[in-house]
């Protein structure tokens, strides 16, 4: 028996974040498009597998985060998914425009957005409440 389109998406995403949380950012960074696009949380899109990967080098750079309690749901065409989490964070290094870190711990729940194409992910939109995280971090 073969995989339903829905399925074959749900399996995609799920690896995307499974990959993240093992701070595997090779094998995440191969389940997507070359001209993915990526919606900041209260920002703006960046496009491209390039911006995406300086983007991670930021993440990195000022935060160790974990996602937990992942709910992964999709279309049963499997070309949109969407997914709800809750981050465990740490926030490391001051990020630009930010109050300043000084490893202060935090949790809130998050949500994604994706377009898949050709069996990648094509899009990604991130949601969470940055009045939360702020509150947290203060």
């Amino acid at each position: 028996m073969t995989d339903s389109p829905r399925d074959t998406t749900v399996q995609l995403v799920t690896a995307c974040y499974a990959d993240f949380n093992a701070g595997d950012r090779d094998a995440m960074l191969a389940l997507l498009t070359d001209d993915v696009a990526h919606d900041l949380k209260q920002g703006a899109r960046e496009q491209g597998r390039d911006a995406f990967v300086a983007f991670m080098q930021r993440m990195d750079t000022s935060y160790r985060e974990r996602l937990e309690d992942i709910v992964v749901m999709a279309t049963d065409d499997g070309h949109r998914a969407a997914a709800e989490y809750v981050v465990h964070g740490e926030y490391l290094a001051d990020d630009a425009g930010l109050p300043a870190a000084n490893g202060q711990r935090y949790v809130l729940p998050g949500g994604a957005f994706f377009e898949i194409r050709d069996a990648r992910i094509a899009r990604v939109s991130n949601y969470y409440n940055l009045e939360d995280w702020l509150a947290q971090v203060r």
